[in-house]
């Protein structure tokens, strides 16, 4: 059998410091220890020292200020999301400024589409072959005007191309939600699903979300299907600073 792995100290360091600012004890916004704290309170090198607080920027937990040391990230605002197939009924626009608006926000995005061949991922999430045509759309989603979070959609050309809502945030039906866009071309919208990957944040994510690429992000894969046929699939990229609640409603309040 092989043996297991001894875990260096650096990591045990950024362990403690991590479960201390996941249980408040260092408070968001709150001062973190220096290197020459952590040399002698745990009696290893700078380095290692070093190697500890690194891991803790890296995830977002921390901000490094010049001159001033290490801070705990505050935490930000919590943006309340109720998912958008229980909200995105015909003739309610946009769920993500109708959601802006509720909390007496203001809500909006940045969009940009353009025809690309389908990339394998992607294609086996519509069910299409691999290089078939899609609309790609990117999207900076604002709340204040402060960059909160990036989406990427593709839909099938095959399905939407020459129609009224070919492109997303062109023409009469811009700005609407993916039930009202795909209601006007007579594709009812019936399920969605969604799954949770975790990842690291690229260097154009980062530039766009004004954060430091290879942070620690969430990204959700959303597809809409209307009966068994997949229709609009998208990433949705949360960095650390964004916070969701999740309202679902249940019994008789669906």
């Amino acid at each position: 059998m092989r043996p297991i792995a001894k875990t260096p100290r650096y990591a045990l360091i950024a362990d403690g410091l991590r479960q201390q600012i996941i249980d408040g004890t260092l408070a968001p916004g709150s001062q973190m220890p220096s290197l020459a704290e952590l040399v002698e309170r745990y009696r290893v090198s700078e380095r290692t020292a070093y190697e500890a607080t690194r891991i803790l920027l890296n995830e977002g937990l921390t901000v490094s200020r010049p001159g001033a040391g290490s801070f705990v990230r505050s935490r930000p605002d919590v943006v309340r999301m109720v998912r958008h197939w229980y909200r995105d009924a015909a003739g309610k626009g946009s769920p993500w400024r109708a959601e802006m608006a509720a909390a007496g926000r203001h809500g909006s995005w940045i969009a940009e589409s353009t025809p690309v061949p389908a990339p394998p991922a992607i294609a086996e999430r519509l069910q299409v072959e691999p290089g078939e045509r899609l609309m790609r759309t990117l999207y900076v989603f604002t709340a204040d005007d402060a960059p909160t979070y990036l989406s990427t959609s593709w839909e099938p050309l095959a399905v939407t191309g020459g129609t009224q809502i070919m492109l997303p945030e062109k023409g009469a039906h811009s700005g609407k939600g993916v039930v009202d866009r795909f209601g006007v071309i007579g594709v009812r919208i019936t399920r969605a699903t969604e799954e949770l990957v975790p990842r690291t944040l690229t260097i154009a994510e980062a530039e766009k979300l004004r954060l430091r690429a290879g942070i620690s992000v969430i990204v959700i894969e959303r597809t809409y299907y209307a009966g068994d046929t997949p229709v609009e699939t998208a990433n949705i990229v949360l960095p650390p600073s964004y916070h969701a609640v999740y309202e679902i409603p249940v019994g008789g309040s669906a």
